[in-house]
């Protein structure tokens, strides 16, 4: 797991915005991915870090989050 500046790495990578963001702003995570790795960052900070991880901890992650029972 890596963090880096958008400015320098998310030029040309096509973000998609989480479904669960709705449309009032608020807390929104954007995600893009290449063949080799899945950037991660707070929509509201586009200019700010962002997280890099492997395609297979993404698909671990999302996996895991999917199959959480919601409270």
């Amino acid at each position: 797991m890596t963090t880096a500046e958008s400015s320098t790495v998310a030029s040309g990578l096509a973000w998609f915005k989480s479904s669960y963001s709705g449309t009032e702003g608020g807390d929104c995570v954007e995600v893009a991915a290449t063949t080799a790795v899945v950037h991660v960052r707070d929509s509201k900070a586009e200019a700010g870090p962002m997280l890099t991880v492997s395609r297979e901890a993404w698909t671990g992650f999302v996996g895991l989050a999917s199959s959480e029972q919601r409270v």
